[in-house]
């Protein structure tokens, strides 16, 4: 039996200083042929710097969902969160890149992590999108609402993600999925630009090692890029 802890996090911004202010997980307990998801548990967290109001339209969550006697998300606290109740073996986020930037190894333990973003790309790749919400309805998901809705809550989106990623399981090993998780997202065709749609082996010399250079270039798609010059050499 393995537990998976899947986990998603509503913030005041997208990176760091910016904090967290609620926590959301589902446990998934694979027994190698089925799994179990768990009810979601969600916890809110004050902020101390305001939310943004392009956050707040976001999520919906606003100064006025908090109290004085609401908790601060501190590294004590988080690492609680992390890893209240049965200990899991993996952690998981839909996008884990996102998450990892706020729940470091200090409260991980480095405890390996699954991005079912990555994975979903790798599995499915005939899908129209990968967000969970579009996986969700094209996987023809029946989801209890109660626990799923609304979308941009952090225990709702765990919840999709849990179920995410029990179908994830039943085509692909947690092996295989952790070390997707440590590579750069697959990228079948050039995304963007007068080659958009090119297979990356089609792509001219010269722009494979213009686009593997720039400084400003999505870091995966320079891999991708780096990646076809070396195989060529």
């Amino acid at each position: 039996m393995r537990r998976f802890r899947v986990i998603d996090i509503e913030t005041t911004g997208t990176e760091p200083p910016a904090e967290i202010i609620e926590f959301g997980r589902v446990d998934v307990v694979w027994d190698g042929l089925d799994a179990r998801v768990e009810k979601p548990m969600a916890r809110l967290y004050r902020p101390l710097n305001g939310i943004p109001p392009e956050t707040k339209a976001v999520h919906h969550i606003t100064e006025a969902d908090f109290s004085e006697d609401s908790p601060i998300c501190s590294p004590e606290r988080l690492r609680q969160a992390v890893w209240g109740g049965e200990i899991p073996d993996v952690l998981v986020a839909h996008n884990a890149e996102f998450e990892q930037q706020f729940i470091t190894t200090d409260a991980t333990d480095a405890l390996p992590w699954i991005c079912t973003y990555k994975a979903a790309l790798r599995v499915w790749s005939d899908a129209p999108k990968h967000g969970n919400q579009v996986l969700r309805y094209w996987l023809g998901l029946t989801l209890d609402p109660a626990l799923a809705m609304p979308p941009h809550r952090a225990g709702p989106d765990a919840y999709v993600t849990a179920h995410i990623l029990s179908a994830l399981l039943r085509i692909a090993t947690a092996e295989q999925m952790i070390a997707w998780t440590q590579e750069p997202r697959l990228i079948p065709a050039i995304p963007f630009g007068k080659h958009r749609g090119l297979a990356w082996s089609d792509a001219p010399q010269d722009y494979l090692q213009w686009m593997s250079v720039q400084k400003d270039m999505d870091r995966d798609v320079a891999w991708h890029a780096q990646r076809e010059l070396s195989r060529r050499n």
